[in-house]
Formats: C-alpha cells, sequence, structure tokens
C-alpha cells in the first residue's frame, strides 16, 4: 500500500513542489470536459514487505484538457521533524499528493507490478464534484491526515472519498465478505507469510489480541485488492458504480526463490542449543550464565517494546498484546543477577511464574484469544525447559 523508500524520498519532494505550485494555483478554474474518466487505480503486492498489500489511488484523466493526474493518498515525508519517533508512536503525518499519471505508471511498471484501473461510473456533475473534492484535498493545508493502518490508508481513503462526495448514491455493500471468517491477522498472512516469514514473525508479535476477532465488512477494506472487489459490486443509483474495468499493465511471472532460514527454523535450532547446554549444565551441576543474562535481556527487552506499542502509542492494533506472558518485561532487570555466580533464592520462584505465565499464553492461544506466530513454539519449549532447570538448581 505504502511505498517507502522510493516514493517518499527528498528527490520526489524536491521534484513536484513547483508542479504542485502551478497546479493549486490554477485547478480552481479547470472545469472537466463530457469525456473526463475518474478511476480507482489498483497496484498488485510488491516483493518488498513495504509493498506486500498493495497499492492504490484515484486517476483523473481528460485528454481534453491534457489532464491525466494520479491522486496518491499514501505519502509521508521523512523529512518530517522526529520522523521515527512519530512513526513508532502513530503520529506521523501521511500526505495526499497528486502527480502525472505517467510517472506513477512507470513507477510501477519499473518494479513488475500490476495495475489494474476501475473507471468510475459519473456523471458530468458527479466527476466534477469528486474532482473539486480531491483538489481542495491536495491543498498544502488539508493534504495531512492520520494513518492508520487498517482503518485510514490509501485504499479504506478511496471508499471514504467516494462516500463522502456520492453520499447516498453510491452503495458499498461488501458482499465479497460473506460467508468469509476472516481476521485481520489472517487477511494479513495471506500476503506477507509466504514471501516475507520474518516479516510477518515481527507483525505478530507487534500486534495484539484485538486483530483476531472476525473481521467485519469494513476490516476488509484496508487490502488494495479487496477494495478492488467491493468497487466491482457497489451500485451507484442502483447501477454499477465501475463502469469498465482494465489491467493497465500485467505484471510479468517471475520464479520466486525459496527462503531456507526461516524463523521455525531458525528458532527451532537454537531450541536444540539450548536444550542441549542445559542438559549439560545438569549432568556438571553448573549454569552457564551467559545463555541465562542473554534469554532474560532478550525477553525483557521484547517484552519493553510490547508495553511501549500497547501503552505509548496511537496505534489501535498494538493493543491487548498477550506475547507479554512469554516477553516478561521485568526479566530486561532481572537479567542482571543472572551473571552472579550464586542466584538469590527468590529466582526459583520467580522462575516458576514466568513457567506459569507461558501455561497461562498457551490456554490463551488454545482458546483463540490471541493467535501467536507458529515460530514461537519452539521458543516456549527452549524458555520452559530453561526455567524448570533453573527452579530446581541447586
Amino acid at each position: 500500500m505504502i511505498k517507502y523508500k522510493r516514493q517518499f524520498s527528498k528527490l520526489f519532494w524536491l521534484s513536484f513542489t513547483i508542479f504542485l505550485l502551478c497546479f493549486s494555483a490554477n485547478s480552481q478554474e479547470i472545469t472537466l470536459s463530457d469525456d473526463a474518466e475518474i478511476s480507482a487505480i489498483i497496484v498488485d503486492p510488491g516483493k518488498n514487505l513495504s509493498d506486500t498489500f498493495g497499492h492504490s489511488a484515484f486517476r483523473v484523466k481528460d485528454k481534453n484538457i491534457g489532464i491525466d493526474q494520479v491522486y496518491n493518498y499514501g505519502m509521508y515525508n521523512f523529512d518530517t521533524p522526529n520522523f521515527y519517533s512519530k512513526f513508532a508512536q502513530g503520529k506521523l503525518p501521511y500526505y495526499l499528493a497528486s502527480y502525472p499519471f505517467p510517472l506513477f505508471y512507470r513507477n510501477y511498471v519499473n518494479e513488475n507490478r500490476g495495475i489494474r484501473e476501475q473507471v468510475l461510473n459519473l456523471n458530468n456533475t458527479e466527476k466534477q464534484q469528486l474532482y473539486k473534492f480531491l483538489l481542495n484535498n491536495d491543498k498544502p493545508e488539508n493534504r495531512a491526515y492520520l494513518y492508520d493502518f487498517f482503518y485510514d490508508n490509501c485504499s479504506t481513503k478511496l471508499i471514504d472519498v467516494c462516500k463522502t462526495v456520492l453520499k447516498d448514491n453510491v452503495s458499498f455493500q461488501n458482499k465479497f465478505t460473506k460467508g468469509k471468517s476472516e481476521t485481520l491477522r489472517s487477511l494479513i498472512h495471506k500476503y506477507s507469510a509466504k514471501n516475507h516469514p520474518w516479516g510477518t514473525f515481527g507483525i505478530d508479535l507487534a500486534l495484539g489480541s484485538v486483530i483476531d476477532k472476525k473481521a467485519n465488512t469494513k476490516d476488509y477494506l484496508f487490502l488494495p485488492d479487496n477494495v478492488f472487489k467491493a468497487f466491482a459490486e457497489s451500485k451507484h443509483n442502483n447501477e454499477p458504480l465501475v463502469k469498465e474495468t482494465k489491467t493497465i499493465f500485467k505484471a510479468k511471472k517471475k520464479d520466486k526463490k525459496p527462503i531456507f532460514f526461516t524463523p521455525w527454523l531458525v528458532f527451532s535450532l537454537i531450541t536444540l542449543l539450548i536444550i542441549a547446554i542445559t542438559i549439560i549444565n545438569i549432568k556438571n551441576k553448573n549454569r552457564l550464565k551467559l545463555l541465562d543474562f542473554l534469554l532474560f535481556f532478550i525477553t525483557g527487552l521484547v517484552g519493553f517494546l510490547i508495553l511501549f506499542l500497547w501503552f505509548a502509542t496511537d496505534h489501535t492494533a498494538t493493543a491487548k498484546n498477550y506475547n507479554i506472558l512469554w516477553a516478561f518485561a521485568p526479566n530486561l532487570i532481572i537479567s542482571f543477577w543472572m551473571l552472579k555466580k550464586e542466584l538469590p533464592n527468590w529466582v526459583k520462584k520467580y522462575s516458576l511464574l514466568l513457567l506459569l505465565l507461558i501455561f497461562l499464553m498457551v490456554v490463551l492461544w488454545v482458546l483463540g484469544v490471541q493467535m501467536f506466530p507458529m515460530a514461537l513454539i519452539p521458543v516456549l519449549l527452549a524458555l520452559s525447559f530453561r526455567y524448570w532447570f533453573l527452579a530446581n538448581i541447586n
């Protein structure tokens, strides 16, 4: 949905500053001709994680007056003050930007990403109203909005804008969702799991149980492919909203290289190593202090990051994240006790508490409260075995 590096680079903003200023200055005087077309543009997923869900935008085309513009709600500026902190906190402003469609087209053709177009069935008055809305939204004072990955992104904007302009004359029934029992997490997995196992693992760690409820019809619309389906079956004054569907560019099929070092494989190998070391420790009646320090430090650090995303950000999808049960934040502090030769007696009880928390997490998993990454299974086994060892150490 969002083009991160190339689309939002300084080069882009410098290249179009003069164009935007000139276009904005004259845009209010432009009246579309009878032959004008306004379309929804859907771009196929790309190979990078940031592109894996696809992208969407509006296109306004009028050959009679020489207009062919794309209106792209998926933009942000790397020069924003405190960019990374705002991004992490969910407070980074995103922008609408308009620029010539050929540039938009070339960018995605170069990335070998398919482009589909749905020409909207609008009368001249409605075309002008929608065009006027986009022009007004593209003014510097109106361009920014607070992005939400699921409910306010480049895809949902297309439907929201149509509803705002066309009001009761348009109906999005989203019948394509009927009979489906997807969750937001399962919808994400359909796009990310195969080609981005590590990215999917990270997403599953960061997002909480709030995305494991059954998705309603609106929840599906954060994905451009589903917006395409929504437009295809929508009605406008009891007629189809889409009068023509075109494939502007068809991506060439390319063989994808299999990913060997998946989270499951890597964590399974690490688990075998931890179990082997623990068995040696049991036989030799000693303890590898560095191993315990690393386990506690890493799980504690991950726990603090999860708590930060849950309580210190505006992200709605990071709430109620029960990964904190295995990634227990206090472990970060406790880790420094693990470097001592002799452990305090309370460490045994603390280790039992950690085992209890892992058990509670498994219960929540079985009950379907939150779906955790499958790659966590070997991690939980390794942690449980080591915690059991620490709880019984002499």
